[in-house]
């Protein structure tokens, strides 16, 4: 049995509310939704899976790393690409690079990019022929 690079990734937020919120929205059309709820801290993942991303409140300290760090979320369609954008732009999202072919990437890299309302640098990807 092969066992995932990664079992989840935490990030700190200052306003775990509309951090939630956001979120909620861009994840949606890749298929992953909030999968609990705590008073200071939220889960993220598949439907019935456990979490993979967490958002975690914190009144202070709370920084995005630097220009060299984000996080790629896998999406299943291009359309789903577009949509995730589409939600993290209409939730307070800033565009770092709207849905397109990365060819310097791969021949079939489709992508969008975004900065989340605190500054975290994530990104929709489907890297399949289409």
């Amino acid at each position: 049995m092969a066992i995932p690079l990664l079992h989840h990734i935490s990030i700190g937020v200052s306003d775990l509310r509309t951090m939630a919120a956001f979120y909620d929205a861009v994840l949606a059309p890749l298929g992953q939704v909030r999968v609990w709820d705590g008073p200071h801290s939220v889960g993220y993942g598949f439907p019935g899976e456990g979490d993979k991303l967490l958002l975690n409140q914190r009144d202070s300290g709370a920084h995005p790393p630097g220009n060299g760090f984000h996080l790629a979320f896998s999406a299943n369609s291009r359309d789903a690409v577009a949509q995730f954008h589409a939600a993290a732009l209409s939730c307070g999202g800033t565009d770092n690079g709207a849905p397109g072919l990365r060819e310097h990437y791969g021949p079939h890299y489709y992508a969008a990019f975004v900065i989340d309302p605190e500054g975290y640098r994530i990104e929709a990807v489907i890297n399949v022929p289409v």
